[in-house]
């Protein structure tokens, strides 16, 4: 309940039903803010992943918003780009379906005979990790999980096949962040998480690739372990991994790369340098794997070379591995960034810089007779 407490003032200053309101969204009807063309760039299908703003999560959420507010809409283009109006609208009009939410878990409990004096037992939260896309890359006890949970919290990353395998009777509750716009705070989406194994809700935190590597599942883990709430980890396959897979590039390889480093493109305090590591990092004989590094790619690139890594080290970025949508881009790191930038890539994109990346079968640069893996081998 803490969280809905803390929030309650907040609620009634931005009520979507506050006259006082002049923010651009409409709040009787939410999906008049969203973006509507979900197709990026060059792409012609749409995304598979919950992308901010999208009416497919509006649709897939709406338990949280008034029945009536998908009721004769009038769909119409170009929408607002307050995102900051967008956020406080959201939360306003999920909040009232939160606590009713949590009202009816709680009678479930007592009703069930868990609960004594008035008072349940905590439940469960669980740190579920999807993979990078594909849905039969779940594993089993992850799908079991997803469909005996009451709630599930889901990033932007989650693939909507994925979050098709969800139990009926769960509650789906976005709280994607991207660049721009971030859906809860994550101190919000920890006060969700608490609120809800408080009530003795079975919760499930969906989170793309594996929750440990770069998805911030260690702070959330921490934060509820604090709080005397039991947290199990379902480790997912992280990007690196499976879309390494997916286009034939082994990470590491005898004689090739005896090592592989994950790095992320954001460095905490943002900027254009990531984490200062590009030193250490231009290692000839590693393997080096960026997430979320579009933007800093240019600096990370030049970085690397500065401090030895050859130029025509091979490379490849992917975007939105081992869905359908699947786009990617092979060239030397000399190359790479202005070549992500003529086809147009955008998050989530991943990076893999190494000389691994030259036995993909995909690699399309002819050297056989200079191959830094003939000289390897």
């Amino acid at each position: 309940m803490a969280f809905l407490q803390k929030l309650a003032s907040f609620t009634s200053l931005h009520s979507p039903f506050n006259n006082n309101n002049n923010h651009s969204l409409n709040p009787r009807n939410p999906i008049s803010s969203l973006n509507c063309n979900n197709n990026n760039n060059n792409t012609t299908s749409s995304s598979p992943f919950t992308e901010k703003h999208s009416i497919d999560r509006y649709q897939r959420d709406q338990w949280v918003y008034h029945d009536n507010m998908f009721n004769n809409q009038t769909m119409s283009c170009p929408f607002s780009s307050d995102s900051s109006a967008i956020r406080e609208d959201d939360i306003a009009l999920q909040l009232p379906e939160l606590k009713k939410l949590l009202q009816v878990l709680k009678e479930k409990r007592e009703s069930e005979g868990k609960c004594s004096g008035g008072k349940c037992p905590p439940g469960n939260v669980y740190l579920v990790g999807t993979g990078p896309g594909d849905p039969e890359l779940l594993t089993l006890k992850a799908v079991r999980v997803m469909k005996s949970a009451d709630l599930l919290l889901y990033d932007r990353l989650v693939s909507n096949d994925v979050l098709d395998l969800v139990g009926s009777d769960a509650k789906l509750l976005y709280v994607g962040k991207t660049a721009g716009y971030h859906s809860r705070t994550q101190e919000e989406i920890h006060e969700l998480l608490l609120s809800f194994a408080e009530a003795g809700a079975t919760v499930v935190r969906l989170k793309g690739g594996d929750p440990l590597v770069f998805g911030r599942g260690g702070e959330e883990m921490d934060f509820l372990q604090q709080q005397s709430i039991q947290v199990k980890v379902i480790p997912g396959i992280t990007a690196a991994s499976g879309i390494a897979a997916e286009l034939g590039i082994p990470l590491t390889h005898r004689g090739i790369a005896i090592s592989v480093r994950f790095l992320t493109g954001h460095s905490r305090k943002g900027g254009t340098d990531p984490l200062f590591v590009a030193e250490n990092a231009a290692d000839p004989d590693s393997t080096l794997v960026v997430y979320m590094g579009l933007s800093t790619l240019p600096s990370l690139a030049q970085k690397l070379m500065h401090h030895g890594l050859s130029p025509q080290t091979p490379a490849a970025a992917i975007e939105r591995g081992t869905t359908p949508q699947q786009r990617m881009v092979f060239a030397e790191l000399k190359d790479l960034a202005e070549n992500i930038t003529a086809a147009g890539l955008v998050s989530p994109t991943l990076i893999i810089i190494g000389k691994v990346v030259e036995l993909s079968p995909l690699w399309p640069i002819s050297t056989k007779e200079n191959s830094c893996l003939m000289q390897a081998s």
